[in-house]
């Protein structure tokens, strides 16, 4: 999808990837870039099989009327193509995600 500018110092870009685990039963989720990542996948195409690094993010959030409503996000902080055919686990990052430190809990 297009970046989206939604504040003046907010951007954010969906995307969505099929999780093929088990073909049968395809998944579909959707993860989201934000600020200067939007343009980190424009080199990739559409059937590209690749690796995304991503921290889960939650918020509550009150209507007016005072119903309590609770969003998720997958924010992602990097994506790769998928390692060759080698089978093996490609290495973990060496550090957490930008912004894992100011979790308020």
């Amino acid at each position: 999808m297009d970046a989206n500018q939604v504040t003046e110092r907010f951007r954010k870009r969906e995307f969505v990837l099929e999780l093929a685990d088990n073909p049968q039963y395809p998944q579909f989720v959707m993860f989201q870039l934000t600020g200067n990542r939007c343009e980190s996948i424009d080199s990739f195409k559409v059937g590209d099989e690749v690796r995304v690094d991503f921290s889960l993010r939650g918020r509550e959030w009150k209507s007016p009327q005072g119903e309590i409503r609770y969003f998720n996000s997958l924010d992602v902080w990097s994506v790769d193509l998928a390692s060759g055919s080698s089978g093996e686990e490609p290495p973990l990052p060496d550090g957490p995600p930008p912004g894992f430190d100011d979790v308020p809990f």
